[in-house]
């Protein structure tokens, strides 16, 4: 099974055009942990002038994913996620900070902090995550399965 450095974290977060149009980045990745960030910016507010449980939504969704492929390699897909919003998400950056509670053969759960940061770097807990990723093995090669 191929791994997952880095570096090739980063250009897999690269080649995700929805990631690109957020400006997600990739900050920390390893040893079963994986840090997302995202500038808070108007667009990506609702109407009371939060950010949108989306991207929330989103933010959590890949962290866990790198998480999960920092331990079992890129073959992981979403299986399950769930999240909860402890307070509205005001600030500017928002930060996904998960990690693997548990890494199975064919299953990995794992954990996501989602933080707001405002300008003098202070983090406050807005929303926790927890996801299933469910290990894909594919033989060296071989095509990936459409859709």
């Amino acid at each position: 099974m191929r791994t997952l450095d880095f570096a090739l974290a980063r250009k897999t977060l690269a080649a995700q055009p929805f990631s690109a149009l957020l400006g997600a980045r990739l900050t920390a990745f390893g040893g079963g942990e994986a840090t997302l960030e995202l500038d808070i910016r108007e667009e990506l507010l609702q109407q009371h002038g939060t950010l949108h449980g989306g991207v929330l939504g989103y933010a959590a969704d890949n962290a866990l994913s790198f998480a999960a492929g920092s331990v079992a390699g890129p073959g992981v897909l979403a299986a399950g996620l769930t999240i909860d919003f402890l307070r509205p998400a005001r600030g500017e950056v928002l930060r996904a900070r998960a990690r693997v509670v548990r890494a199975g053969r064919t299953r990995v759960v794992c954990r996501c902090d989602l933080t707001t940061v405002d300008g003098d770097g202070t983090e406050a807990l807005c929303a926790v995550a927890q996801g299933s990723l469910a290990v894909v093995e594919r033989p060296a090669g071989a095509e990936q399965p459409p859709g």
